[in-house]
């Protein structure tokens, strides 16, 4: 299975004045890495179109948008509702022990000894840690909290994460 060469950073929300800009909520954990980012892509449904970025600025939660070459209202709005990626090579560079969520979506899950629980269908970011959705067979869905204690091993190549049940977390 091939996983997406392309990652998610944000989504346009709505046009920001007249001149061609856009109101983005971003995706990413950090929305400051927009500042270093030279170019997206803009999912339009029908094709995927590279935008370079030409401005960035900051307001409230949302980053505001002006791309090279679109100086007008009317030439940004149609794409209202679209998703803004990356290139995995423009991605942010991942720590030790870090993951992209996509990478991790689909990824089976097992027990210390190989017991298939379920599979990896959603990640909820907290403040403190991410928690794991896990599908599990019954169709019941058991949250895994992301510390070292509970994830044992994730192995992307082999689309698998090790984990360790801590008591009532099935109950």
């Amino acid at each position: 299975m091939q996983k997406n060469d392309m990652l998610q950073v944000g989504a346009i929300t709505s046009t920001h004045g007249i001149r061609g800009e856009v109101k983005v909520y971003p995706t990413t954990d950090d929305a400051k890495r927009f500042k270093k980012l030279k170019q997206v892509i803009l999912d339009t449904g029908k094709e995927k179109l590279e935008l370079e970025i030409e401005g960035v600025k900051f307001f409230k939660q949302f980053v505001i948008l002006k791309f090279k070459g679109i100086d007008n209202i009317n030439d940004i709005e149609k794409y209202k509702g679209k998703n803004l990626y990356v290139t995995r090579e423009n991605a942010v560079k991942l720590q030790k022990d870090e993951y992209f969520i996509a990478d991790l979506i689909g990824l089976t899950v097992v027990d210390e000894s190989d017991k298939v629980i379920g599979t990896l269908t959603d990640v909820i970011e907290t403040g403190a840690n991410d928690v794991y959705v896990v599908k599990m067979e019954n169709e019941k869905e058991v949250l895994l909290p992301a510390i070292k204690q509970c994830i044992l091993d994730v192995n992307i190549e082999e689309e698998r994460i090790r984990v360790h049940i801590m008591e009532g977390l099935m109950d």
